[in-house]
């Protein structure tokens, strides 16, 4: 087994932990980067399948995600805008399908009605919460007790307007069911893009697309550090603070020891938490000695770790109230974008349809046009109850319903499921439950002894997306050069 020493070991190679060991190599400190995948990138995911290009994870860039754009025009990547034109599709709960332009659904006057005035008042309610803090609001606590679909039906009984506003904060992006998750979970949502008729707008929130890929900003910021990089290293341990911190264990009870251990061990812990000494990282090839560490991977994958001690009780009880969601990304590419000759933009919603939403995702300079739609939550786990062949008819006739009998005919079919990936096991990101923003959210980011945390889950402004892990990058870096310089 190789043993390494360097100032500090970052685990995960994703946006976050690359962007992280890059700052910190800029200030000279020396860093290792450990990634249990074969690749780096993380949730960004860039593959040929079948002879064409898809973006199986992230891959859209919008105008309020300045550390992205930073990033990308560091790196000298450029960017292409998302194909738009021509009209957009709704399917309604008839099961009709209507041509829309604009940014309003083609619903009754009283359902629109009703959408504009709760859109103000999200919007009104989104300028007042920081989305580095939205615990701190003052109704913090009120707006994280009560679930995202109980507040819209206190709003209004229009069951259409409820399903359409409840969509961008659920389906959409949390992709968990909406009596799961909180209001105040759905603020910060809104929060971290500027406003909720920023999360709503299409055109706003899937702007531009990364030439080449999205993959490619990990995959640099990957060949910067070189050799420093080290793939297929899952991390099976951790040791951290001081050891010497735990007295010695009591013998003189039948139940002695398990009190004195449990006494030794809140100890050790506290002591630990107090401790910048330094960690030990473990995995089946190397082990890493280093003053500092960065966990840059989602908080629901650090009891994949073993701790030594284990992380203070706090996280503990934080992780059982974070989780994933649940969403399929279905890639369908067709010889031609035959959708376009029927002047539609590719741009479908419907919260009546299995796939929720739909997109032309076709590659810049690409002849071949392709789509890309989404099921999420119930939906999803449904499908996959199927088998694959039942599940690719299910999905391309919910298609079918936006852009008519071609959709079901694709050259090449693919579906992400990221649910089923070892170091992700979920979309799109952690998030937390009903109740527990307010309760733990303060507490996410705050560093454990030698340790501290980076990644998108834990963003305010960029949250759940690469912008957020990049900025929680920078922070965590920011954080350990503070604290070398005191």
């Amino acid at each position: 087994m190789d043993d390494i020493t360097r100032d500090v070991v970052v685990i995960g190679a994703g946006a976050a932990g690359l962007t992280a060991a890059n700052d910190l190599r800029k200030a000279g400190l020396s860093v290792v980067v450990l990634e249990a995948r074969d690749r780096v990138g993380g949730r960004l995911w860039t593959d040929v399948v079948d002879g064409a290009m898809l973006e199986l994870g992230g891959q859209w860039v919008s105008p309020d995600q300045t550390a992205l754009i930073d990033t990308v025009a560091d790196l000298g990547l450029s960017t292409y805008s998302r194909y738009r034109e021509g009209d957009s599709v709704y399917v309604g709960p008839d099961g009709e399908t209507k041509r829309f332009t604009g940014e309003m659904f083609p619903v009754a006057p009283e359902t629109e009605k009703a959408i504009d005035e709760i859109t103000a008042r999200l919007d009104a309610m989104v300028a007042e919460i920081d989305p580095d803090k939205p615990w701190e609001h003052p109704h913090a606590a009120e707006w994280d007790k009560i679930s995202w679909d109980a507040w819209l039906r206190q709003q209004t009984d229009d069951d259409e307007a409820v399903r359409n506003l409840a969509f961008a904060t659920g389906s959409a992006m949390l992709t968990k069911p909406t009596h799961t998750f909180s209001l105040l979970q759905s603020l910060l949502m809104a929060a971290s893009a500027g406003s909720y008729s920023h999360l709503v707008d299409a055109d706003f929130i899937l702007d531009k697309r990364v030439t080449g890929g999205l993959q490619q900003v990990p995959e640099l910021l990957a060949e910067r550090l070189g050799d420093d990089v080290l793939l297929n290293q899952p991390v099976r341990r951790i040791v951290w603070g001081e050891q010497s911190a735990a007295p010695a264990r009591a013998t003189d009870s039948a139940t002695g020891p398990r009190v004195e251990d449990l006494r030794a061990l809140t100890s050790r812990v506290e002591a630990a938490k107090q401790s910048s000494t330094g960690v030990t990282v473990i995995t089946d090839d190397v082990t890493v000695r280093a003053r500092f560490a960065i966990l840059a991977l989602a908080p629901v994958l650090y009891s994949r770790i073993s701790f030594d001690p284990p992380m203070p009780r706090l996280q503990h009880q934080m992780h059982q109230h974070i989780s994933m969601g649940f969403v399929i990304k279905v890639h369908a590419v067709y010889e031609t974008p035959f959708w376009r000759e029927q002047g539609l933009s590719g741009t479908a919603f419907s919260p009546y349809e299995l796939c929720h939403e739909a997109y032309d995702n076709t590659n810049h300079g690409d002849e071949r046009g392709t789509l890309v739609g989404f099921v999420s939550d119930q939906n999803a786990d449904d499908l996959f109850r199927l088998s694959a062949e039942e599940r690719k008819e299910r999905i391309l006739e919910s298609l079918s319903h936006y852009y008519g009998p071609e959709a079901k005919n694709p050259s090449v079919y693919y579906e992400s499921d990221w649910g089923t990936e070892e170091w992700t096991r979920g979309a799109y990101a952690a998030s937390f439950d009903l109740g527990g923003l307010h309760r733990y959210g303060a507490d996410q980011r705050q560093p454990v002894g030698p340790i501290h945390l980076a990644c998108s889950d834990m963003a305010g402004a960029g949250y759940q997306h690469v912008d957020g892990a990049i900025r929680q990058g920078h922070r965590a870096a920011d954080e350990i050069l503070e604290r070398t310089r005191g």
